[in-house]
């Protein structure tokens, strides 16, 4: 059944838990016994202070001293990282409900059958792994920076970190680069937080969800009646960011005069409110983002080349979700825990069929896809755990699912052909926000809610894809 797990049971009836531990021990496992909740505890204490803390508990339901439930009452409380499964020779619905309720990650009842104890185990351990993997990259991220908000373990993520890490405490200009909802926000707001800036503001601008007209008095301010609408002085994103960090997010998306104003600011320190001749000198870390290739529009000529080369000082990559599927259970029992919290309810977990199929989903709008996803999960969820069913149908379903498989090959035994990553990704991506479209009736703001994207950004990707609404231009 497993390798050297650590099993302890526990049972009023020493030989049920002798023979039970004598069947672990068998099949390999590293299996010990109590014979009630006081017991247990001293047990668990042990071998938290041993520093081989027991990764599951089997433990009766009906005991003297301390019961089954109020041992795993003390045990979610004191140590969290043990999964426990419930036996009991009174089974009953009820008792099953409360007992996952409380935290138990499964009900056994007695006697107890091979089978079902192998499920149970594989699970619980599955559990328990996930648990402690979790628990062990929040402490690495909170503890060396200041990350916990990601949560990841894929080496691409690692080196992210690590850059993170080594750029924080300079004021040197970051660009990151990364699809929409890779995380290009909150790594920005780690390198703050783990800079000598820290106490002072953070401010945030998405450039592409601001019409042209007013990005220049969005981030310079302006003076009163210097356009219509200027009723008062306004103070621009800039001058708030003094002393602190700006993040300039989808810098892609600014125009050839914009990206003039944005160099003079980055290489001498100053500025011009809109309307005004007195000149503001600013101390601001700028960090800027791109969900597009910078290197390809500057080719283009859409993107300054004197810009683009004072700006890609120390350059961070994100990886699309799709790249980094080892993530996708990690991230989702973590999004799972903080939205269960807010709706205070009790929900344990993912079944395995529900995270089969996020795990063979795509999730072009990546992690903040997946976050708006578990999140629907939690408030439609009834039972205690996330099913299959819970999940949107195009996930449910898996008719996403072909599509990493279509794109690397699969198992078609043809001759494989390599062509550009970019080329390869645009049909896919062409079908995703057709169907988005379809879905919502070519309502474009409803389209890019569902996509996790802006307006803007979806005419861009509409115009680039050549999608056109039916009987009518696409724009």
């Amino acid at each position: 059944m497993g390798g050297a797990a650590r099993i302890l049971v526990v049972d009023d009836d020493p030989i049920v838990a002798e023979s039970l531990a004598e069947l672990l021990v068998e099949e390999g496992y590293d299996a010990s016994t109590a014979i009630d909740g006081r017991e247990a505890v001293s047990a668990l204490e042990d071998a938290e202070r041993g520093g081989r803390p027991v990764q599951v508990m089997l433990t009766d339901v009906s005991m003297p001293r301390m019961g089954g439930m109020a041992l795993l009452a003390e045990s979610a409380e004191r140590f969290p990282s043990t999964a426990v499964i419930m036996m009991t020779g009174y089974g009953t619905i009820e008792a099953a409900v409360e007992a996952l309720r409380r935290g138990a990650v499964d009900f056994l009842t007695k006697p107890i059958v091979d089978a079902e104890l192998e499920l149970a185990l594989e699970r619980a351990l599955r559990h328990e792994r996930l648990a402690s993997e979790n628990r062990s990259l929040r402490r690495q991220l909170d503890d060396r920076f200041g990350m916990g908000s990601i949560v990841g373990g894929d080496p691409r993520m690692r080196k992210v970190y690590e850059l993170v890490e080594a750029v924080a405490p300079s004021r040197t200009t970051v660009l990151m680069s990364g699809e929409s909802g890779t995380g290009k926000s909150l790594v920005a707001r780690a390198i703050h937080r783990q800079s000598q800036r820290a106490a002072r503001p953070f401010v945030e601008i998405s450039c592409g969800s601001i019409p042209e007209t007013l990005l220049e008095s969005e981030l310079f301010g302006h003076v009163k009646g210097s356009f219509t609408g200027a009723h008062a002085d306004k103070v621009g994103r800039f001058k708030a960011a003094d002393g602190g960090t700006i993040f300039l997010d989808e810098i892609n998306s600014a125009s050839a005069a914009m990206q003039l104003k944005l160099l003079r600011v980055l290489q001498e320190r100053r500025f011009e409110p809109v309307g005004s001749t007195e000149t503001i000198e600013v101390d601001a870390r700028v960090i800027l983002a791109s969900n597009q290739p910078l290197e390809k529009l500057v080719a283009d000529g859409s993107f300054r080349q004197d810009l683009y080369y004072r700006i890609n000082v120390v350059k961070i990559e994100l990886p699309p979700l799709r790249e980094r599927v080892s993530d996708i259970p990690l991230l989702a029992e973590h999004f799972l825990k903080q939205h269960a919290g807010e709706l205070e309810r009790e929900i344990s977990g993912f079944s395995d069929e529900a995270m089969q199929a996020l795990r063979r989903y795509t999730f072009p709008g990546n992690v903040r896809e997946l976050a708006n996803i578990v999140e629907r999960a939690a408030v439609l969820c009834r039972g205690d755990r996330i099913e299959l069913a819970d999940l949107p149908p195009q996930i449910a379903s898996g008719e996403d699912g072909g599509m990493l498989a279509a794109l690397t090959g699969g198992d078609d035994p043809g001759p494989y052909r390599a062509i550009p990553l970019a080329d390869a990704l645009l049909e896919p991506e062409r079908k995703i926000i057709m169907r988005a479209l379809e879905a919502n009736d070519w309502n474009r703001q409803a389209t890019a809610d569902a996509l996790a994207i802006n307006r803007t950004t979806l005419y861009k990707k509409m115009k680039h894809l050549d999608i056109e609404e039916p009987g009518r231009r696409a724009g």
